[in-house]
């Protein structure tokens, strides 16, 4: 079995600290970059919401299915985002990465590229897991494409899957990567990151 516990991995681009509820001013201002709750296809909370979201993740926490991190600039030193382990398998040895937002001023920078190379690489090489996971719903696109560049496979799609906060049915976008393939997309990450028009 792998164990799961809060821990704070840092690489040039990002941070990931433990989320608590000293992040919720940040946090506040972060989703305000972008309106981002306006997105129908995502559950991304409205700054109103933000301290119950923070309560909701950290309560998962405590019951073993949830590792939930904030994402930290090192420019700023300020929270822009959150992300999590999710979905935690410890038995199978497996771990979905989601949840995840940034504040849209570091969207398509190299600190998402940062984050997963951090929970990617705690997840193969310290965890031992044998799968990391990744879901979306179908029509997030930018979702979607970020997934499939980290050399993420596709699985399958899981039709009528949920039901959104607007009481449309969520068709999930399964991804994965497996321990055997982590080699070649570590150094995939590694060459992105390297490249200086990813620069953050």
């Amino acid at each position: 079995m792998i164990e799961v516990t809060p821990l704070t991995l840092q690489g040039p681009h990002a941070w990931l600290a433990p989320l608590s509820v000293q992040h919720h001013d940040d946090l506040v201002e972060a989703v305000r970059d972008g309106e981002l709750w306006n997105l129908w296809y995502t559950f991304i909370p409205t700054p109103e919401r933000m301290h119950a979201e923070i309560e909701r993740r950290l309560l998962l926490q405590t019951q073993g299915s949830m590792l939930p991190f904030a994402v930290i600039d090192p420019a700023t030193h300020k929270a822009v985002g959150m992300t999590t382990y999710m979905n935690i398998d410890c038995t199978n040895h497996r771990v979905e990465i989601g949840s995840t937002w940034y504040r849209r001023s570091v969207q398509r920078s190299a600190l998402n590229t940062q984050c997963k190379r951090l929970l990617l690489s705690h997840a193969f090489d310290t965890l031992g897991c044998h799968a990391v996971e990744f879901r979306t719903h179908w029509f997030n696109h930018d979702s979607r494409n970020a997934i499939e560049r980290l050399g993420a496979k596709l699985d399958g799609v899981l039709r009528a899957h949920q039901i959104a906060p607007n009481g449309s049915l969520r068709d999930t976008v399964v991804y994965s990567i497996i321990a055997s393939e982590w080699p070649a997309v570590r150094s995939h990450l590694d060459y992105q990151l390297a490249r200086p028009r990813l620069a953050h």
